[in-house]
């Protein structure tokens, strides 16, 4: 009897919620990740934009969440590489497309296919980083390797989401849609290493300027939220070379510490959970 009930009581404690939470926020963000596409399917392409930004949002606690939990696993990750890919890969994509590329016929085929196979590669190569035995410098958690995929997407819809605002027929025109869908494809594939703003600290001089700023942008977002979000994707753009510069600074000063210790140091940014 004692035996039972202690199999009884094994088998109510099973998981606690807070080990779950992660993995539901992940799958909140495929959920919203397939309703955009669904929304681009009807034509509704402001809704299929706005569940991609919903699906970037859940995207960004699931993690933290989890972090601050302490209850990261494998399969967490697992299962956010899956959602990323195609919440970030295939569902801009195919919103692009069904926008404004399918009117190029095969080649804009073409185009949309080499941004989820840019995604594809990108979370691959960060699952395998996963497993490196060899741990990069702390510092390194500072930055990503190239772009982000969730930042990669919203850069790749800022044409569409210029043209919701604005009465014109270029920013949807198949040439500009296809050019940035391969810029935007080949910064998630390359080795720039780009700011990470996880574990970025911000001097205690800069608080209220950085305050200051985050209000004029909520502020830009909330009278004209597509013209400010595409301010603010290319916002980041512009915080490319500097954040190159800042890698290229520390990574020599790594060597040069390292050298002076008798020591060799590799160095490679690696990506924090996306």
């Amino acid at each position: 009897m004692d035996d039972d009930l202690r199999s009884r009581r094994g088998r109510l404690r099973g998981f606690s919620i807070n080990r779950l939470i992660p993995n539901v926020l992940t799958l909140a963000a495929l959920c919203s990740g397939l309703t955009a596409i669904r929304f681009a399917l009807q034509g509704e392409m402001r809704l299929a934009v706005i569940a991609i930004i919903v699906a970037a949002i859940f995207d960004a606690l699931d993690g933290r969440v989890a972090r601050r939990l302490g209850v990261t696993s494998r399969f967490g990750a697992e299962l956010d590489s899956l959602s990323d890919f195609l919440c970030f890969g295939v569902a801009p994509a195919l919103v692009l497309y069904l926008a404004s590329l399918r009117e190029v016929g095969s080649l804009g085929w073409m185009v949309v296919l080499m941004f989820p196979i840019c995604s594809a590669l990108r979370l691959a190569r960060f699952n395998t980083a996963l497993v490196s035995d060899t741990p990069p410098p702390a510092w390194t958690g500072q930055f990503f390797t190239g772009v982000p995929a969730p930042a990669g997407a919203l850069l790749a819809l800022m044409p569409l989401m210029v043209s919701f605002e604005i009465e014109a027929a270029w920013p949807r025109h198949a040439l500009v849609v296809g050019v940035v869908l391969v810029v935007v494809g080949g910064l998630m594939v390359s080795r720039l290493p780009t700011f990470s703003f996880k574990k970025g600290r911000v001097p205690r001089h800069l608080v209220l300027p950085a305050l200051l700023g985050a209000a004029l942008v909520m502020t830009v977002i909330a009278s004209s939220p597509w013209i400010g979000l595409s301010l603010l994707g290319l916002g980041y753009m512009a915080l490319i070379p500097f954040s190159w510069v800042a890698y290229r600074r520390q990574a020599q000063a790594d060597r040069q510490s390292a050298t002076a210790a008798g020591e060799i140091v590799p160095l490679r940014a690696v990506d924090p959970h996306d």
